[in-house]
């Protein structure tokens, strides 16, 4: 089964599996806006989607990792859910927004007319527990479909490292590409040195525990409130022991993952 992935915008990007079509936390909206993310953060935007929904076409299902923070679910992403026929998505997002299916963490729920099974994952906002409330609740994903002979695919999610990561890696022995939200979200003006996803070193040190045969870093770059620089995350990468299973994406252009 050919499977690709084209990075469109922050973690938002098309993965084909055979004739399936998954989108993940939908962004269209264009550079130059103010967010505010509640709480007295906010964050400007300063990358523009790489294809319009229009040049995206069909989609048969939209994994969206969590609904409260618009680097995930921008205002043109809210109006593009509208039209899909599946969004899989937290329990608290299917309150909020009609037409969501929610998930459990390890609920698996198997995508009709396909072999594909997507089970949701466990994710944490930030390390300090007392935030996680304020933060709201976030899910990966693991996708599954016969004939994976390298291992799964996995999702991380807005998360940081923290023991549902080593919870994924007992659950799934072999793992084929792991795309991990990177960036070290933040807002130091706020919380300090309290970071929201992973940073480099943090996602050296799940690849550490989830032994990815590949690790595509997403959530990278485009908003004010990623600390991390691209070029120092880079360079993190490249003098690990994972720095040749690190593959990054170009925007728009699929990227063959294999047949599988």
């Amino acid at each position: 089964m050919k499977v690709s992935i084209t990075h469109i915008d922050t973690a938002c990007f098309l993965l084909e599996i055979g004739g399936l079509r998954i989108l993940t936390d939908p962004v269209f909206d264009p550079p130059g806006k103010i967010y505010s993310f509640g709480f007295g953060t906010f964050s400007k935007k300063y990358s523009a989607p790489a294809l319009s929904p229009k040049e995206i076409g069909r989609i048969d299902l939209v994994l969206l990792s969590h609904d409260q923070h618009e680097d995930n679910l921008d205002k043109s992403g809210r109006e593009f859910i509208k039209k899909i026929p599946l969004v899989l998505s937290t329990r608290p997002a299917a309150k909020r927004i009609p037409g969501i299916t929610g998930l459990d963490e390890w609920q698996s729920f198997e995508i009709q007319g396909t072999s594909v099974k997507v089970t949701a994952t466990p994710a944490q906002h930030t390390g300090l527990r007392m935030l996680n409330p304020i933060a709201g609740k976030v899910i990966g994903f693991i996708l599954e479909w016969p004939g994976q002979t390298n291992g799964v695919t996995y999702i991380s999610g807005d998360t940081v490292y923290f023991q549902g990561i080593n919870r994924i890696a007992e659950r799934y022995a072999k793992i084929d590409t792991a795309i991990l939200h990177t960036g070290r979200a933040g807002f130091p003006y706020l919380t300090g040195a309290l970071h929201y996803t992973f940073h480099a070193k943090d996602a050296l040190k799940a690849a550490e525990v989830l032994a990815p045969r590949r690790i595509i870093p997403v959530h990278c770059a485009g908003w004010w409130h990623f600390r991390e620089k691209e070029e120092h995350a880079h360079e993190v990468y490249s003098k690990s022991k994972f720095a040749d299973r690190i593959v990054q994406l170009s925007p728009g252009k699929p990227l063959v993952l294999g047949p599988e």
